[in-house]
């Protein structure tokens, strides 16, 4: 008796501590929608700035996100998709692989705004690139290699011995089967773990400060030349991101209406960020049920 009351008891009190945090998101999530989406409207998102209650309107912003986003990602998955799969597959225990994990644990402790500073003094000054989509997205791949790196060899790690067994077993040399066996199986994982580092980064705003900077210079839309100043295609023109302008319009003490934009772009951030989330799942998912015929 005693035993299955201190079961009763122990089960309580998890399903009370993980009530708590579901209520502290839910607050956290709804007082942001409620107090933003009343303001979010057609004109607000595709608009730009000075063209909507005086600093509204965040097509600009939006766009320039989800461009950093895109040229982030085109960096860090080849070097995240290389490491991991040398970890998961081919290191062995000796101080190198050692040192490999120390690092990437030290990279993914190191704060955002450390890493805006080395991309300021190194990328923006040393190089540079000045205040560029490039140097914002080179600064965010320091952010998402060590997530990325461990949700690969994560997935890799996931998938059973009997799979590499089985391709070795039919003469394949173990690259190929890697590439042919392991790489498909563990591909769920692998997906889900873009997805969700994407929706991390794409939040990202102190590093951003640094790199991409805090303007929003005049671009054309039509202008599908990257290498012109006016193109929105353009890697080296300065960009400033949806979260960098949430933190800009209630720091800078002259836009009227700050209040009112910071929190509709909240609610957008959340927006997009919650679709990265359910995305990662649903996509995770699909693929899974996909390569294995499940239903």
């Amino acid at each position: 008796m005693n035993a299955r009351r201190n079961n009763k008891i122990a089960t309580g009190v998890i399903i009370g501590l993980v009530s708590i945090v579901v209520l502290i998101l839910l607050s956290l999530i709804g007082y942001i929608l409620i107090t933003g989406l009343p303001d979010v409207s057609f004109k607000f998102l595709f608009t730009e700035s000075k063209a909507f209650a005086a600093g509204g309107g965040i097509v600009n912003q939006l766009f320039n996100s989800l461009y950093l986003l895109v040229l982030s990602l085109l960096i860090s998955i080849p070097i995240s998709m290389g490491a991991g799969i040398y970890l998961a597959e081919y290191a062995k225990p000796n101080w190198l692989t050692s040192t490999i994990r120390t690092s990437i644990e030290v990279l993914s402790s190191l704060p955002s705004i450390v890493i805006g500073l080395f991309g300021y003094l190194v990328l923006v000054i040393k190089f540079q690139l000045d205040f560029s989509i490039l140097a914002g997205s080179i600064a965010l791949m320091f952010l998402n290699l060590p997530i990325l790196t461990r949700s690969i060899e994560d997935s890799i790690n996931s998938v059973s011995p009997l799979q590499r067994q089985a391709g070795l077993s039919l003469g394949l040399s173990r690259w190929e089967t890697i590439k042919g066996v392991i790489i498909p199986e563990a591909l769920p994982g692998i997906l889900t773990g873009i997805i969700l580092s994407a929706g991390r980064i794409f939040g990202e705003a102190a590093a951003l400060i640094y790199t991409a900077g805090q303007s929003a210079p005049t671009m054309s839309y039509t202008n599908f030349n990257p290498f012109s100043e006016t193109s929105f295609l353009n890697p080296m023109r300065p960009a400033e991101t949806l979260a960098v302008h949430i933190w800009k319009v209630n720091t800078d003490g002259i836009t009227p209406d700050a209040d009112i934009i910071s929190s509709a772009s909240s609610a957008v951030l959340i927006i997009v960020i919650l679709i990265f989330n359910f995305g990662a799942r649903y996509i995770g998912n699909r693929v899974y049920k996909k390569l294995t015929g499940d239903k």
